[in-house]
């Protein structure tokens, strides 16, 4: 039997796991073990009925001689797919169940689909890489029309409890994405490689009457390699400093330019607007430190009011962008986001 739910043709969310364990093996359905007794508290507890769900594995069999998924796999690669661990790629023999549940999702068309674990991450995206790219909506690999939320298997969070509450806010994330089948992200207008003129044009629309603006700094050992400004979430502005493509590597035509770039980022930062950042003490720190620019007001920190608030959690950007935002994820956003990215005209 190869999945388990109410009514498939009324199915909004589809569920893949990774293989039979002992109880599965013996009742031939997916999660009637511990695991599934806990997939169906963490549903429920995220808005979700396990039985308007549709579920399965990407393997209906039990890995033999124990439940390690290592041992369907060998060192040569098969099939178009990576790696499933490091180094271990799965045996050609076994490939008839990858494909077999890739036939089950597209034959269902689920709203969404949660993808449990590295090896159902693995089967649809091609990314077992799980504690990186869970909780962030991405079109699946193999189905670009079916829409993955990665997230931890129940079996890991039996043995490490703490990504217990992150699971169940993927898990709620996971019930508003059923509710149509279309990734769905922030529309904004990124404006890059700006000229001086660009700049003031920018400030003069965008940032002279701001009533808030969000900075970030990317560094590069002691250089500010860019910086970005936002004023609202429709809008960013980024000025950069260096350019690789350029001989000497840097932007800026000459050091004129670049001294009235920095201008321009002064007069930002001691904007009499409130500024919030992520982890600001650390830019605000290195903007006095390397470049004797103050920032003016500043108010939040994005980092800090988190860890306030959950402090037992992760606090960096990428965790915080895939619990409270729609926004793809960190290593897939330059390919598969929707962000608009122009230069001012």
């Amino acid at each position: 039997m190869g999945g388990e739910g109410r009514d498939i043709l009324m199915t909004k969310i589809a569920i893949v796991g990774e293989a039979w364990g002992q109880n599965e093996e013996e009742q031939r359905m997916p999660f009637v073990g511990p695991s599934g007794y806990e997939l169906t508290r963490m549903l429920s507890e995220g808005g979700i009925h396990r039985a308007d769900c549709f579920l399965t594995n990407v393997f209906n069999l039990r890995p033999r001689p124990s439940n390690d998924i290592e041992n369907l796999c060998g060192e040569e690669r098969a099939g178009g797919f990576p790696a499933l661990k490091s180094g271990k790629y799965l045996r050609p023999e076994f490939f008839g169940e990858v494909y077999r549940v890739i036939r089950e999702i597209n034959d269902l068309r689920p709203n969404v689909l949660i993808l449990l674990g590295n090896t159902a991450s693995w089967a649809f995206l091609h990314n077992s890489g799980i504690s990186k790219i869970r909780g962030t909506i991405t079109p699946s690999t193999v189905i670009p029309s079916i829409k993955c939320l990665p997230t931890y298997h129940p079996a890991a969070i039996l043995r490490q409890w703490s990504l217990r509450p992150v699971t169940i806010l993927d898990f709620q994330k996971a019930a508003r994405e059923s509710e149509f089948p279309d990734i769905r992200r922030p529309q904004r207008t990124v404006y890059i490689e700006p000229t001086l003129p660009e700049l003031e044009a920018l400030y003069d629309e965008h940032l002279e009457h701001a009533t808030q603006i969000t900075f970030d700094i990317e560094t590069a050992g002691n250089q500010i390699t860019c910086i970005g400004f936002a004023p609202d979430e429709r809008v960013a502005i980024v000025v950069p400093f260096t350019d690789p493509r350029k001989p000497d590597g840097r932007y800026w035509p000459d050091l004129e330019s670049e001294l009235a770039a920095w201008g321009f980022v002064r007069r930002v930062l001691q904007h009499p607007a409130p500024k919030t950042a992520q982890n600001g003490l650390y830019d605000i720190h290195f903007l006095w430190r390397s470049y004797g620019i103050t920032v003016n007001n500043f108010e939040d920190d994005t980092m800090l009011l988190h860890h306030s608030l959950q402090p037992e959690s992760e606090k960096g950007l990428a965790f915080l962008g895939s619990v409270h935002t729609n926004e793809a994820s960190w290593k897939l956003m330059r390919p598969r986001g929707k962000t608009t990215i122009k230069r001012d005209e």
